[in-house]
């Protein structure tokens, strides 16, 4: 099945980041000559997605605008003959950027549904603003390539887990895996926990921000917005819902990640992708 759209969610407030970010959005600080919401998007289009949203707060709106074509700019950069830059800024010019808004901080599947309406695909890929993978392939293309060499017959959801060490597992959703010794890097899923003990985790394998999930996850998201009034409506409380209708997957990926949420994971991926 071919994935053509993709949710980008970056509408936190970036407070790690301050007071830099009161400017400049945190999806916009540079690994090296780009931004890291641009290093996420050509992930969306290694894998021949074109159709893009972004989730965003208000005063953000310069994620969106980062990837807008700028015709005078354009001519002027040709004029010169600086053919080079030229190439860089116009790669976007035909991926389809669109804008969601989320008013109010809670939770990454509220920051999804926000973007419920503009979903036309049977399956789309979520990537969350801070997760970089350094390897022979990045993250979507693995995630990607594993799902393809999947052989299940009814919806299914593919998420990218990182064996953590086990006195971090209170700082991710952590899966429980069934006993399919014939998987290696894949894996599948029976259980998800939201940020367990350290003595109560299932396993140490972490879920990082990339995701592809069928469009049903959507659907049962709103559902758990319905109930959830006054709590953070979450991915993982979709997907927990769904294990017994959808088969879950998950794959390890291979490569390095940097978490450029914190301002030294984020300085360690300006020191190794820069």
């Amino acid at each position: 099945m071919k994935i053509t759209q993709a949710i980008l969610p970056v509408a936190g407030f970036g407070t790690r980041f301050l007071p830099w970010t009161k400017v400049v959005p945190k999806e916009l600080l540079p690994i090296g000559n780009r931004p890291i919401i641009g290093l996420l998007v050509d992930e969306c289009m290694s894998v021949g997605i074109h159709d893009i949203c972004f989730v965003i707060s208000r005063g953000k709106e310069a994620i969106p605008q980062y990837f807008y074509a700028q015709p005078q700019l354009e001519r002027e950069l040709e004029k010169r003959g600086k053919l080079h830059l030229l190439e860089e800024l116009t790669k976007y010019n035909n991926v389809n950027f669109h804008i969601a808004y989320q008013e109010e901080m809670k939770g990454d599947g509220h920051a999804i549904l926000q973007a419920k309406k503009w979903i036309k695909s049977d399956m789309l890929a979520i990537l969350f603003g801070d997760d970089l993978i350094k390897g022979e392939r990045n993250g979507l293309e693995q995630l990607v390539d594993a799902f393809g060499a999947l052989k299940s017959k009814r919806d299914t959801a593919m998420l990218c887990l990182h064996d953590v060490e086990r006195k971090l597992v209170h700082k991710y959703g952590i899966v429980d895996i069934a006993p399919d010794k014939h998987l290696s890097r894949t894996k599948r899923i029976q259980g998800l926990v939201e940020k367990p003990k350290a003595d109560e985790a299932p396993s140490t394998l972490g879920i990082v921000g990339k995701y592809l999930v069928p469009r049903s996850t959507i659907d049962v998201l709103a559902k758990v917005e319905s109930t959830h009034h006054d709590k953070e409506i979450r991915l993982i409380d979709a997907l927990k819902a769904q294990l017994k209708t959808i088969d879950i997957y998950g794959y390890e990926f291979e490569g390095r990640r940097f978490d450029t949420g914190t301002p030294e994971g984020y300085r360690e991926a300006v020191k190794e992708l820069g």
